[in-house]
């Protein structure tokens, strides 16, 4: 080979070590490649929102700062993602947009990129949630009738939500999507109500064709439901709409009838156990614990409006094989921004993270300056992660800003790996399948704190202000 090509060569590389024409050392050219730490910070003041800063560089020189050390040895769960339920009132409200604006939000929220945030996970419900224009389920009927053939069911009134999701699908292909009912049809009820009451247990198998159909009704869309849950907050029966279901009713309905019905119909929807507060982990442990029921079972969800993040690794620590999905945290029209910022970062996506969760969810994705769609007797306060006030514009809330510090960073398919952490900080790391390492930080003090990111025998001094949480990729 010629010199002049040998040079063409290397030229692209900036690899020639040793030679005159690229004096740098090989272990230099290659420190100087993989020094960079990109991130992203948010503070609770608002001042800054997800916004690029600065990067930082690793560095061989040592200091007296406090350490987060992160190990990419030390493995744990794999994440199916980051997102938030999308509602019929979202549907609503967001299709309130022009078609523009329409367009860039679901690109922004789904898509990737530097103005995406790149959401791979959502819930949706099964029939009506309470934030929606009316209470309904898929196969409503004039009181006193009863439909046991299932002959009038229909997804009809989730015709909006399904073109969405068809969009959606268009942008990200990958998503997954959990759903969940708040409540059977009425006509199973023994309360004959779509607020409380309970399912009848002559209409268990009904109920179990029921969730068949949606789900291939909705695979008929060219929508896969890949989990769902038998009931949203199965100990709440105060929402509208809502259906009680404790723990051994769920047994009783998963081991005779929805399990088998899947089964029979071929059905590869997960069934994931619960869906409600952190108090109760005996819940999904009762039913887990019996070996018959145990064999459909997924895994099981948890929301946060009672007891402690660490109620999931109990879940875990007794069926390590089980999965386990945060599915439901919401923000209020009373709280403020710096408040749930920081203690969402560190409970619903640190805290459910180092708890063993493959998914983080927030709440409600869209409604208006009212907080409304949702049905009388719903949540009056919820806030959604956008706020649409008219056809060209909406607002970002601090829900956006809570899952965009994991979902933008995070892909599913990532890998939690270990992290240390701190008196102030809490921390998780991940893995993504391109092998880059993603840290979360939030800082719980109100003062700044200074830290090294230390990794693979490297240190980066980095800076967090008060109140604030970053995300940081090498």
């Amino acid at each position: 080979m010629k010199f002049h090509n040998l040079y063409s060569f290397f030229k692209g590389t900036a690899l020639l070590c040793g030679v005159v024409l690229f004096p740098l050392s090989c272990a230099s050219v290659v420190q100087n490649k993989e020094s960079k730490v990109q991130y992203w910070l948010t503070k609770g003041d608002e001042s800054i929102k997800l916004q690029s800063q600065t990067p930082v560089r690793f560095e061989n020189r040592s200091n007296s700062l406090q350490n987060i050390e992160i190990d990419d040895t030390q493995k744990f769960q794999y994440i199916d993602g980051f997102g938030y339920t999308l509602t019929g009132g979202s549907v609503e409200v967001i299709n309130r947009l022009s078609f523009s604006e329409r367009k860039a939000l679901l690109r922004e929220f789904f898509g990737k990129g530097e103005n995406s945030i790149s959401i791979s996970y959502l819930r949706l419900s099964i029939g009506a949630s309470d934030l929606g224009s009316e209470a309904f389920s898929y196969d409503d009927l004039p009181e006193g009738q009863i439909d046991i053939s299932l002959s009038k069911f229909s997804l009809a009134k989730d015709k909006d939500l399904i073109v969405m999701l068809k969009e959606i699908l268009t942008i990200n292909p990958n998503i997954k999507i959990i759903a969940t009912p708040w409540s059977a049809p009425v006509w199973m009820k023994d309360n004959g109500k779509s607020k409380g009451g309970s399912l009848k247990p002559e209409f268990y198998e009904t109920y179990a064709r029921y969730f068949v159909k949606y789900i291939q009704g909705m695979q008929k869309e060219g929508i896969v439901i890949d989990a769902v849950t038998p009931q949203n907050e199965p100990l709440h029966p105060g929402n509208n709409p809502s259906m009680y279901m404790p723990s051994e009713k769920q047994r009783d309905f998963i081991k005779g009838y929805l399990g088998p019905a899947f089964k029979s119909n071929n059905i590869k929807t997960k069934i994931v156990v619960y869906d409600h507060n952190c108090n109760k982990p005996e819940y999904a442990l009762d039913i887990l614990k019996d070996p018959e029921t145990n064999q459909y079972i997924d895994g099981s969800a948890f929301h946060l409006y009672e007891g402690d993040i660490s109620a999931l690794s109990t879940v875990h620590n007794a069926f390590p094989d089980k999965s386990l999905y945060f599915t439901e945290q919401w923000t209020g029209s009373k709280g403020t921004f710096n408040e749930d910022l920081n203690w969402h970062l560190k409970n619903v996506i640190i805290g459910s993270m180092r708890n063993w969760s493959k998914t983080a969810l927030e709440w409600n994705l869209a409604n208006d300056p009212k907080y409304a769609p949702h049905t009388e007797g719903g949540c009056t306060e919820c806030k959604g992660a956008i706020t649409v006030s008219d056809s060209e514009n909406f607002t970002r809330n601090v829900a956006y800003y809570i899952v965009a510090h994991a979902s933008k960073f995070i892909p599913a398919g990532s890998q939690r790996i270990a992290s240390t952490q701190t008196e102030y900080l809490s921390t998780a790391a991940f893995k993504t399948p391109a092998g880059k390492i993603v840290l979360v930080v939030q800082n719980d003090h109100k003062a700044v704190e200074n830290f090294n990111i230390k990794f693979a025998g490297k240190s980066a001094a980095v800076t967090i202000p008060g109140n604030s949480a970053a995300t940081y990729i090498f």
